[in-house]
């Protein structure tokens, strides 16, 4: 049940998203657009609810349930720049929007150090709803699954650390343009 909510929540973030930015862009309607952007969060919380809702019923923890924590994290941390990326493309093709700009080098690096940040906040947040459900139901044999999630959460942190720090020692560089 909690994987289709998942899915159900995932395909919900970017409906909302999609049609925010149809009602911006496309529609003129920028009230519209707002609120529908501003409401995804609802999303998330209707997630967090159906988790705990179903540990609290009974449930025993699951694989699942740890990646619905996770996803949560990732909403939080990352959902503002999801949105802009959508945004800037949006209003590229839809609304006379300057063009995406790809990023190179020391700008480049230094956008791998703020996902460095973005992701130790999904990773915190992913850790703090893995306790809360933990302590909520308080009891180990029901909740064993969840445990072990806090070493992949570590393993998250450092593979991206490390792909700051790779960028940051050998920048990106920006590639040689294509021959007409």
């Amino acid at each position: 049940m909690i994987l289709a909510i998942i899915v159900g929540c995932e395909i919900g973030f970017w409906v909302l998203i999609v049609l925010g930015l149809i009602a911006r862009y496309v529609l003129r309607l920028k009230r519209t657009g707002v609120v529908l952007l501003a409401i995804t969060p609802v999303v998330d919380l209707i997630l967090l609810a159906a988790t705990v809702i179903d540990m609290m019923a009974g449930a025993m923890a699951t694989l699942f349930h740890g990646i619905a924590a996770i996803y949560l994290g990732v909403s939080v941390a990352y959902g503002h720049k999801m949105i802009s990326w959508a945004d800037i493309r949006f209003a590229h093709k839809f609304a006379a929007g300057p063009a995406p700009v790809k990023k190179y080098g020391r700008a480049y690096a230094g956008e791998c150090w703020k996902d460095v940040a973005r992701t130790t906040l999904a990773v915190v947040i992913a850790a703090g709803i893995l306790w809360l459900i933990t302590s909520l139901v308080d009891d180990v044999s029901r909740t064993s699954a969840l445990s072990g999630l806090y070493g992949i959460l570590g393993l998250i942190v450092a593979a991206e650390l490390l792909w700051a720090l790779g960028y940051t020692l050998w920048p990106k560089a920006e590639s040689a343009p294509k021959p007409a």
